[in-house]
């Protein structure tokens, strides 16, 4: 598996806009890792209501579709050739749309190796980051949380450990925070 080259700016030039400070995890070995952060502003959603909000999701409004943040930043991502899924660890799924709408979809071998390998040494399905995204040989494993809302996991650090541990390194790591204005 490659990691991405040159503090990620060689693959994620269209994300520069978005970039904030990195952020440290501490991990249980006393090491701490700098992942580079992304700070994103979405537009709430104010079309029809979506039948399935996930519990209370937020929706987003990407380009005039309905979307939760994982699948707005992954429909960014795609737009920029990569490919990748949203890690749906509560339903044990990778889904590349809403549900209800888009059936989920299985993970081509590289990425289900590494996925399986990770939780192998986890020892769980979850802690997984929410989206695994690709682009001919780099991996990126990116978890989003809503600013002032949402933390970090343990279960989530240990899986960046677990990763670094398989010999990826904090450049297959981002975080994307994010915030929500809705508009009248």
């Amino acid at each position: 598996m490659k990691t991405v080259q040159s503090g990620q700016a060689g693959n994620l030039g269209f994300l520069e806009q978005y970039k904030v400070e990195s952020e440290i995890f501490s991990l249980s070995s006393g090491t701490q890792v700098s992942i580079q952060k992304y700070l994103f502003e979405f537009k709430g959603w104010s079309g029809s209501p979506i039948s399935n909000t996930y519990n209370g999701k937020a929706i987003i409004d990407w380009n005039g579709e309905p979307l939760f943040a994982e699948l707005a930043v992954l429909r960014l991502f795609q737009s920029h050739g990569w490919t990748g899924v949203w890690v749906d660890s509560y339903r044990r799924k990778f889904r590349v749309g809403l549900p209800d709408v888009v059936d989920p979809v299985e993970l081509p071998i590289p990425q289900a190796q590494l996925v399986e390998s990770l939780r192998e040494k986890t020892g769980r399905f979850g802690g997984c980051w929410d989206l695994l995204l690709w682009k001919e040989s780099v991996t990126i494993f990116v978890e989003l949380k809503r600013q002032k809302k949402d933390r970090i996991q343990t279960t989530q650090t240990e899986w960046l450990a677990s990763g670094l541990q398989s010999g990826l390194t904090s450049d297959n790591f981002a975080l994307a925070e994010w915030t929500m204005r809705i508009e009248v």
